[in-house]
């Protein structure tokens, strides 16, 4: 319940309001109070409402709206002060509601807001009347909001059984329509399903024709390739024979010439060591001599045969390397996939040419190690370690086929050693003369 403390014209001060403020009164009450809150100074306003005096007066409504209407029920002083303004500013309703006949055409929630903050004789009836007639425009405004909802309902209703109607006949229309398309497509289905049965069968016929065309034309390419790379491995020979003779030619001599010259320098030095290792005396061996026996107290065959060396033992290649003008040729890169697949190309380059440089050192033997160009994905920039040869294979031409050029190259006779796994090259230096030997051995070798 709100009673009035203050004073004012008439005896309204006196009077009780009964019940809660309206909502529509309190908002005009905040914001006569805060159009009149601007014309006090500080020192005149209340302490809890001294923060506001610097807001606007919209802005003051909307964050002081409480504080303001409990400072004016709760202090006279400022409900008479904002009163003086309200009849500064609304002087005729101020007069008639002091008179006590408020306009007939005044809003009713601003002559209540105005009698509260005022105070005449009878404002508890205004502000009650008010109350109840914002009440009552509320429920006839609620209610023509129901019965308009309530019309725009049916409304909507009707329509939706209207259109309800015309779908369910069009679904039906398109429903015969489907059946009469479904069952013409099934007959279309029966005709096509012969139709693909006689296609499969066809289909079946032309694959088993095409497979034997196929298996046919696969044997005649593959014979093509064979005879392709053949070709082609002799016009690479010829090519490097032809390049190696023009060379011999340009320096004078000839092919034959140096591979004569590198063959009797091999015998001729391998004789020399024989003679000084052995340091044979004058001949004085009979042919008798010659004859492979077992005398007695000497070795016996297995003995001889306990001191053959595996395949696969390091000392084999030391034995190779010590012969008379010795050439090892080192397939690279299937040497260092072998030993250390996991580096890079051009560490694992450095790493063979770097073991390789020691071995050429400690057995004095030509070394020759052959990459294959087409691993090269830019030109190599690449100082040959001392005592060891380094080539790359030109576009076109494997390292495999290098590799036999080498082979070729070097006159009968000579010792020629090939550090190479595959099958292939093994195959073939073997029967151009040379030695094999596995890439493995040679990692055990240079370890």
């Amino acid at each position: 319940m709100v009673e009035n403390s203050g004073g004012g014209p008439g005896d309204g001060a006196a009077e009780v309001l009964d019940r809660p403020l309206p909502d529509g009164v309190r908002r005009r009450v905040v914001q006569i109070v805060s159009d009149g809150f601007g014309g006090l100074t500080v020192s005149e306003l209340p302490a809890q409402l001294r923060q506001y005096a610097r807001f606007a007066p919209n802005r003051r409504a909307k964050f002081a709206g409480n504080a303001m209407a409990a400072a004016l029920e709760t202090d006279p002083l400022f409900r008479q002060r904002i009163g003086e303004k309200l009849r500064e500013a609304q002087s005729e309703l101020a007069g008639a509601l002091d008179s006590g006949s408020p306009p007939p055409a005044a809003d009713p929630l601003d002559v209540a807001a105005a009698a509260y903050v005022l105070r005449p004789t009878g404002w508890v009836k205004l502000v009650t009347a008010a109350g109840e007639e914002a009440l009552r425009a509320d429920a006839e405004r609620a209610d023509e909001e129901s019965r308009a909802e309530l019309e725009r309902l049916r409304e909507e209703l009707d329509q939706a059984r209207e259109a309800t109607r015309t779908e369910t006949e069009r679904l039906r229309t398109e429903l015969d329509a489907a059946k009469k398309e479904a069952e013409s497509l099934h007959r279309k289905l029966r005709s096509a399903h012969s139709d693909i049965k006689r296609g499969e069968a066809a289909l079946r016929k032309l694959r088993s024709e095409t497979d034997a065309s196929r298996a046919e034309g696969q044997a005649q390419v593959s014979a093509g390739e064979i005879e392709t790379r053949r070709l082609k491995a002799r016009l690479s020979e010829s090519e490097a024979a032809l390049e190696a003779t023009r060379k011999a030619a340009r320096e004078g001599r000839s092919v034959e010439d140096m591979r004569v010259r590198l063959l009797l320098d091999t015998v001729l030095e391998a004789t020399q060591g024989l003679r000084r290792e052995l340091a044979l005396p004058p001949v004085s061996v009979r042919p008798a001599e010659t004859v492979d026996a077992v005398e007695p107290g000497r070795m016996t065959p297995k003995d001889i045969a306990a001191r053959a060396l595996s395949e696969n033992d390091p000392a084999i290649l030391d034995q190779l390397l010590a012969l008379p003008q010795a050439h090892l040729v080192v397939d690279g890169y299937n040497v260092t996939k072998t030993g250390y697949p996991q580096m890079p190309l051009e560490k694992q380059r450095l790493r063979l040419l770097g073991q390789l440089s020691q071995l050429a050192a400690q057995t004095g033997a030509e070394v020759t190690c052959v990459f294959d160009g087409a691993e090269l994905a830019a030109p190599v920039l690449l100082a040959p370690p001392r005592g060891v040869r380094v080539l790359f294979s030109k576009p076109g031409v494997t390292a495999d086929e290098l590799i036999r050029q080498l082979v070729r190259a070097e006159p009968p006779g000579r010792p020629v050693i090939v550090a190479s796994t595959d099958r292939e090259v093994a195959d073939g230096i073997a029967k151009a003369g040379a030695r094999p030997v596995a890439s493995a051995v040679l990692l055990k070798r240079l370890s």
